[in-house]
């Protein structure tokens, strides 16, 4: 490339630089409110764990050209597709375990019912089925279709969806029990479960509802489905993943054998919906059939701590809960509202970035030079796809628009959620009985085994 055409470059570069406003930007870190700067440390370390995994996940962001041989570079994400009449017996087989799942939960009481039919879920929907479609990755599918109207979500993955919420809505987390793969894997390796205290189970329990915001919003803008790029057991399921990924499965499974189901407890963004259903379900599974003994028998039954014990109201004025701390924290919220989607503002330029075309737009104007670089497939498909640079960085910045609402938006459901989860700290709640709760209850049964009252 001679001196003239690398002028003529650096002019174009520099006539578009500003329209996505690529200058380095250093702000001032200097908060008043220590909660501010540990918020948005949190989301931004966060984001940032993801984005990397992304980066080292793919060395090459657009795909690569097909051969003129008719070689096709085969998807590494999903399995090849099924026969629609195949895709429709998967529903049915959902259906099916579905239904078991509910009557060996609810009217059965067979723990040992639900575990071979989670043996069954695991070989079928996780081996067989090779972890997809799943009901937990069918939450991009779902979003893709409200916000791109080019796509269209499958009837299969539709009611993958929206089965297990349904039963959930009436059953409780039946699905949980024995029907989800990702949860039957984990499942089978709890030997030693240990119970984690209560503010850690709290504070863990708000990443689901971060991986559901930037689950949403990177399918809303295109950019990703990184339920499905990051879902920890489907190298297993498939015996074919990056290095990486089989070290997150192995690791969550070592770590299932002690702190049990980590993947369902704190990080399944599925889990946030289905945990929403089941607070409203009318039939759910109860430790005991009719009145509770008091025996105490279940208490140490539940390795995901979720049984609440029976209130004791002198402990509850003890602790100083009462009507104006509930009202304090209930006048906060409306401030971890707004802190929320202040966060998502300043972040949305650093999320963008995981967007194939902000990335080329970025790296195309911050690096003139790559324009020629022969071995980089992103720059060569996109000369080759005759666009101009003027509609490239047109492209990213209509991205980078969405991003910046997506971002406020999803920051202020955060903002919202993290509020809640203080409010609920202070709420009273009386209770006489050894009870599942119903949000966190996954309906595996395990408590009725200890229960000595008989139906």
């Amino acid at each position: 490339m001679n001196k003239t055409d690398q002028i003529d470059i650096s002019q174009e570069l520099l006539a578009v630089s500003h329209v996505l406003n690529m200058k380095t930007v250093t702000e001032n870190c200097d908060w008043k409110l220590a909660v501010l700067k540990y918020t948005k440390f949190a989301l931004f370390s966060f984001v940032f764990f993801l984005s990397t995994f992304s980066l080292s996940a793919q060395q090459q962001r657009f795909p690569k050209p097909e051969f003129d041989s008719g070689y096709t570079q085969p998807s590494p994400v999903t399995p090849e597709p099924r026969a629609l009449a195949l895709e429709y017996f998967d529903v049915l087989v959902l259906l099916l375990v579905l239904s078991a799942a509910t009557w060996l939960a609810l009217k059965s009481r067979s723990r040992q019912g639900i575990l071979w039919l989670s043996i069954f879920t695991l070989a079928y929907f996780g081996f067989y089925r090779n972890g997809c479609i799943c009901s937990i990755g069918s939450i991009q599918n779902v979003t893709l279709t409200l916000f791109d109207a080019t796509y269209a979500i499958s009837l299969t993955a539709l009611l993958f969806f929206l089965l297990p919420l349904l039963f959930t809505l009436f059953f409780g987390r039946t699905f949980c029990a024995g029907a989800c793969p990702l949860g039957a894997i984990q499942d089978l390796v709890v030997m030693k479960p240990i119970s984690l205290p209560k503010w850690l189970n709290k504070t863990l329990g708000l990443i689901p509802y971060l991986y559901l915001s930037l689950a949403v919003l990177f399918a809303a803008t295109g950019t990703d489905f990184i339920i499905c790029r990051y879902d920890p057991f489907v190298g297993i399921f498939r015996m074919d993943a990056k290095f990486h990924m089989v070290v997150l499965g192995v690791a969550f499974l070592l770590m299932g054998m002690f702190v049990a189901r980590p993947y369902c407890r704190f990080l399944c963004p599925y889990g946030v919906l289905l945990s929403w259903m089941s607070r409203f379900s009318k039939w759910h599974l109860s430790i005991t059939p009719s009145k509770c003994i008091q025996c105490k028998l279940c208490t140490n039954s539940c390795p995901f701590d979720a049984i609440d014990f029976p209130t004791n109201e002198k402990e509850v004025v003890k602790s100083g809960l009462g009507p104006k701390r509930f009202i304090t924290y209930a006048l906060i919220i409306p401030l971890w509202v707004v802190l929320g989607v202040f966060v998502g503002a300043q972040s949305h330029t650093f999320l963008s970035k995981a967007n194939p075309t902000v990335y080329l737009a970025e790296l195309m104007i911050s690096k003139p030079e790559i324009k020629e670089d022969l071995d980089n497939i992103d720059v060569q498909t996109f000369r080759a796809s005759g666009k101009s640079m003027e509609q490239l960085v047109e492209e990213a910045e209509v991205i980078r628009d969405k991003f910046y609402v997506g971002s406020m938006i999803a920051g202020g459901f955060m903002g919202l959620v993290i509020g809640m989860t203080l409010l609920n700290t202070v709420v009273f709640r009386k209770r006489q009985d050894y009870e599942p709760h119903r949000g966190n209850c996954f309906s595996c049964a395990r408590c009725v085994d200890y229960c000595p009252v008989e139906k």
